[in-house]
């Protein structure tokens, strides 16, 4: 028999579940850990790309390059998951996760600066993870769904590396702008996930910006 996964805030969230994510997954996710690699960056034309640079400079993405080294630590504290996204010139995101529920009707807060997103959880065929915008606050204020840009983020295993993509568009202008790459993932140890979390800040400033998972 399979020895139990470590209970994790994901672990407990999913239940019985969290074996349909692909088992790299369920590693970073029970584990924590750390991915890097290069990620490739894109803004869209005309209209939409003017709008998509403002959001992307609000979000802390450089779009001076078509490629940046980018790297992602994901750590689990006793009630949230917080991700530290890098880009190679020093730009910097920083989200706290918080779980509603139970999959699949549950869902995740995501908390970064001002900014809230309540996040469902789609696991595609392949034991994918796609998040999927439920309902969002800026400072407390709910905001129409209707009037934001649309976001496509998720994240797959191919052949034993992490696949993931970020995309912003919005109805009648369409794409504003995204990245995507493949990275390599160093999982944490159990040892080094417990004295880390336990350790430290949430890293979350008040000049930080809202960023996709």
């Amino acid at each position: 028999m399979a020895p139990a996964a470590r209970e994790t805030l994901v672990v407990r969230w999913f239940g019985a579940s969290f074996e349909r994510l692909h088992p790299l997954l369920q590693a970073l996710h029970r584990d924590g850990g750390r991915l890097h690699g290069t990620v490739a960056i894109r803004s869209g034309r005309g209209i939409a790309g003017w709008i998509g640079r403002r959001l992307a400079r609000s979000l802390g993405i450089p779009l001076d390059r078509a490629e940046r080294g980018f790297e992602v630590e994901i750590r689990h504290l006793d009630d949230a998951l917080v991700w530290r996204r890098r880009f190679d010139d020093g730009n910097e995101m920083v989200s706290r996760f918080e779980p509603v529920g139970a999959w699949p009707d549950g869902c995740w807060i995501e908390r970064t600066g001002a900014v809230r997103l309540d996040l469902a959880v789609d696991v595609v065929d392949d034991g994918g993870w796609r998040w999927r915008t439920l309902r969002a606050r800026w400072n407390g204020v709910p905001l129409p769904l209707a009037l934001l840009p649309r976001a496509r983020a998720g994240k797959r295993i191919v052949d034993g590396r992490y696949v993931f993509e970020v995309a912003f568009a919005l109805p009648l202008f369409g794409d504003l702008f995204g990245y995507d790459g493949v990275l390599d993932a160093e999982t944490a140890t159990p040892a080094w996930t417990a004295e880390r979390a336990r350790g430290m800040n949430t890293g979350i400033e008040p000049g930080d910006h809202v960023g996709a998972a």
